[in-house]
């Protein structure tokens, strides 16, 4: 499958890693430049491409990127791709990282957010995995232990398209509903960053309380906030 990654930092990068050594052909872009990700794709094999190259580079494109560079994206960007495109959104909303956006601080739904910045339906997926998670645990299909991942978005073609993905990257996919329901794996939701396998993620998602987002959010915000104190 020809894969387009737009992003090249922990997730992206690591989605790099792992597809190319599944057999895809993945092309791989950031705000910087080809140029700045030579290293990256003569490890990989993945190509090092333009913004707008990537988001015409196959069957899924992958946006990966902070909340607050979403906007920054190029205006029309997907606007000649091919409707059947899947287009993966792996973002999450950190006001500590990302600032203020009073559309998500409101109660928007990140993804569906970020949807109505591209002009075209997603899916949320890789959003709730810590990279070396996604690097490491993935396990043959039935291996005690495995960890799953929760899938959501529209149509629900695409969101099987999806589903499939992680499941070849070692992952049981839980197929947990419409764009509307992704913020059950928003970040400090239950679900996030856990691991869990598939029982687990289920039980988490349906124990996330939507009144709950702003408490949700001041944690996940929290414990970012810790970790870059401890980076100084």
């Amino acid at each position: 499958m020809k894969i387009g990654i737009i992003g090249a930092g922990l997730i992206g990068g690591t989605l790099a890693r792992r597809w190319t050594r599944l057999g895809h052909e993945v092309s791989i872009a950031n705000s910087r430049g080809p140029d700045t990700l030579r290293d990256l794709a003569k490890e990989t094999g993945a190509k090092a491409v333009t913004v707008e190259e990537a988001a015409k580079a196959g069957e899924v494109v992958v946006v990966t990127i902070p909340q607050k560079a979403v906007p920054d994206l190029p205006k029309g960007l997907f606007a000649n791709v091919p409707k059947d495109v899947v287009i993966i959104d792996t973002g999450n909303y950190y006001p500590v990282r990302d600032g203020q956006i009073p559309d998500l601080l409101g109660g928007a739904t990140e993804s569906e957010w970020v949807a109505s910045h591209l002009g075209r339906p997603v899916i949320k997926a890789f959003n709730n995995i810590f990279f070396q998670s996604l690097l490491d645990k993935g396990l043959p299909k039935g291996a005690p232990g495995r960890v799953a991942l929760p899938v959501a978005g529209d149509p629900p073609e695409h969101r099987a398209k999806v589903l499939k993905l992680v499941e070849e990257l070692g992952f049981d996919a839980i197929d947990a509903g419409s764009l509307a329901d992704s913020w059950r794996q928003q970040p400090g939701t239950p679900v996030y960053t856990h691991d869990f396998d598939a029982p687990g993620v289920k039980k988490a998602l349906a124990e996330a309380e939507r009144s709950r987002l702003p408490e949700y959010r001041k944690k996940a915000d929290d414990s970012l906030r810790a970790f870059f104190a401890s980076q100084k």
